[in-house]
């Protein structure tokens, strides 16, 4: 079966792009396309996508009102951005979302994102990512920050933080690690909170912020 995405923007032009991009693969289909968050709702109850793509500033209802209500849905949200809204992606991930892709994502890298997404892994831009980090904290306060909170973990649970904020599956963690893909899960469960984090997304910003992404 092929991924289903919504693609959620209030813009034309950029949801006509995206369907083009994404249809173009045959193990991806957009079931469709939404103007603004109460739209968007919607569609993810009439189609049940396995991904949403997600704007977060529209006119009406935003993505941020319907953030909640798409991930209660059981949709896997990615949030759309541009360099100019830093702190709305903070909050989103706070919210929820699974991470977050550039709109001038190459086509290419487009699609792999969106499927590493619908696996139940965290889409995080390296670019991006490092944008966020210095735009939350300065860059040594971040570190610091980021250092004390995973005083909590042992050296293996600081290992798969290392291999999640490096975009691993629980499946290449595991070959990375010499260790099978369930016990990497447990891991994953148990420092997830062990740091309090509501998903894989904030748990990989925290290894990025403390230079684990090796």
């Amino acid at each position: 079966m092929p991924v289903r995405v919504l693609v959620v923007d209030d813009e034309p032009m950029v949801c006509a792009h995206l369907r083009t991009i994404l249809d173009a693969s045959a193990d991806l289909e957009v079931v469709g396309t939404a103007g603004d968050g109460a739209e968007a709702v919607e569609q993810a109850v009439r189609h049940r996508p396995d991904v949403v793509l997600l704007d977060l500033r529209m006119p009406g209802v935003d993505g941020f009102a319907a953030l909640p209500e798409l991930v209660d849905a059981g949709s896997r949200v990615v949030v759309l951005t541009t360099f100019d809204a830093d702190d709305a992606v903070l909050r989103a991930l706070g919210g929820g979302a699974s991470g977050f892709l550039l709109k001038s994502t190459e086509p290419a890298d487009l699609v792999r994102l969106v499927r590493v997404a619908a696996d139940g892994h965290s889409v995080l831009s390296p670019e991006a990512t490092a944008r966020l980090v210095s735009a939350s904290a300065a860059p040594a306060q971040a570190r610091a920050r980021a250092a004390e909170r995973l005083q909590v973990l042992s050296e293996r649970e600081r290992e798969v933080v290392a291999a999640i904020g490096a975009g691993l599956s629980n499946a290449e963690t595991g070959a990375r690690l010499f260790l099978s893909e369930a016990t990497v899960k447990g891991y994953v469960s148990a420092v997830m909170r062990k740091l309090d984090c509501d998903n894989r997304t904030q748990v990989g910003l925290l290894a990025y912020a403390a230079g684990l992404t090796g």
